[in-house]
């Protein structure tokens, strides 16, 4: 498979890559890239939240008031879920919110996304992300070319310089190539690579 190459300076067309269609031509598995990505946000979760029974809270060794007589209702402790300041009934316990995904599963929903990005015409191959000082309004000028207010710029490494112009843009994502995931992928309308993180991606998950 062939695809176009664009000179990041210019925007202009620079020749063609050929990249493997083991990769980067493969049909799109929804239902894959679904769990993948699923169990990558699950994964990010604390899961520290925690609460506290009618055993854990302070206080309610006594009984409030004596069991008749007084008109209100019976109370054995002041710490009764049915109490304000009382233990909770269904108290939240933390846990790990995991969930397995096995390496051929990852790296075949990576190669449908990568797929799917090309069929859609929302992967542009660079010959590099290079820019000749650190200054956002430059950058900016240089992205107007590819005609896209949300996209990701991946690099084999990112340089300083690129760092601190893509920074303050909220609509830029900035990510080294072997910092990709699924949810980032999927996240931009368009992906911005250049050729040698393009040969890293097809050598990782060939």
């Amino acid at each position: 498979m062939e695809l176009q190459l664009h000179s990041f300076a210019t925007g202009s067309s620079a020749g063609t890559v050929s990249v493997s269609d083991e990769v980067f031509g493969l049909p799109y598995k929804e239902a894959l890239i679904h769990q993948v990505v699923t169990a990558y946000f699950a994964g990010a979760r604390a899961g520290t939240k925690a609460q506290k029974t009618r055993s854990e809270v302070s206080g309610g060794g006594a009984k409030p008031w004596r069991q008749k007589g007084t008109g209100q209702a019976r109370a054995g402790s002041i710490r009764s879920p049915l109490w304000r300041t009382g233990g909770r009934a269904f108290a939240a316990r933390p846990r790990n919110f995991e969930q397995k995904v096995n390496r051929k599963m990852y790296r075949g929903a990576i190669r449908s996304i990568l797929s799917e990005l090309v069929r859609q015409d929302r992967l542009v191959v660079v010959d590099n992300l290079d820019i000749a000082e650190a200054k956002t309004k430059a950058l900016l000028a240089t992205l107007t070319k590819f005609a896209a207010k949300d996209m990701l710029l991946i690099a084999e490494e990112v340089s300083e310089a690129l760092y601190l112009s893509a920074r303050n843009i909220h609509w830029i994502g900035l990510a080294d190539v072997d910092a990709i995931d699924p949810a980032l992928l999927i996240s931009f309308q368009k992906v911005i690579i250049t050729k040698g993180a393009l040969s890293h991606l097809e050598e990782q998950y060939k």
